[in-house]
């Protein structure tokens, strides 16, 4: 039986989905591709926004998570600049965006991957809403959860594998909101319990 947090979860990742899809809906009346990206902190809830939006989506749409293209434990950073420069602009200019994906086992870029520009492109991930790339995408969502929440989303999800990591990326994730102040750059701010 789900416990009342995850059922609040779920509603509220419902509820996400259908505002983020009505202010997409309401720029791109004709159904033209449109870009939006998902942040958050980790374990906040952006992948499995991500996934209801792409079930619900009216039209071709690609998703492309942050957590393919992060080069490594400290790459936050650079994973979100690598986003924005290797698949968001390309996709702005109607070009197929060619971007490698990280292998976490070997720790080393892996398989070649491309985005098509025909279809509408949300990209989700920790760290991918900067100044840069909110100029590029007209909607721009910012999750906000409790951390103790998020951990143990988070934790669950990915179990031993990322526990070590936990204060590491959380420490990325910090600076992220002191520099780039993802919350201020968002269209929508949704609160995720």
């Amino acid at each position: 039986m789900p416990s009342r947090s995850t059922d609040r979860f779920d509603a509220a990742i419902d509820l996400a989905a259908r505002r983020v899809g009505d202010a997409a809906g309401a720029l791109r009346p004709d159904g033209a591709p449109i870009a939006v990206l998902l942040d958050g902190k980790s374990g906040a809830g952006k992948t499995t926004l991500a996934a209801l939006l792409r079930a619900r989506w009216q039209g071709p749409v690609e998703v492309v998570a942050l957590d393919d293209i992060y080069p490594g434990w400290d790459g936050l950073a650079a994973g979100a600049d690598a986003a924005r420069t290797q698949i968001l602009e390309p996709w702005l200019s109607g070009r197929v965006a060619r971007w490698r994906r990280w292998d976490w086992v070997r720790s080393a870029p892996g398989e070649s991957m491309t985005t098509r520009p025909d279809a509408s492109l949300i990209i989700e991930g920790s760290g991918v809403l900067t100044p840069a790339s909110a100029a590029l995408a007209p909607v721009r969502v910012w999750l906000d959860s409790p951390e103790e929440a998020r951990r143990d989303r988070a934790l669950a999800r990915d179990g031993d594998a990322y526990r070590p990591y936990w204060e590491r990326w959380a420490a990325q994730e910090r600076w992220h909101v002191a520099e780039d102040d993802p919350r201020a750059l968002a269209t929508l701010v949704i609160g995720v319990p």
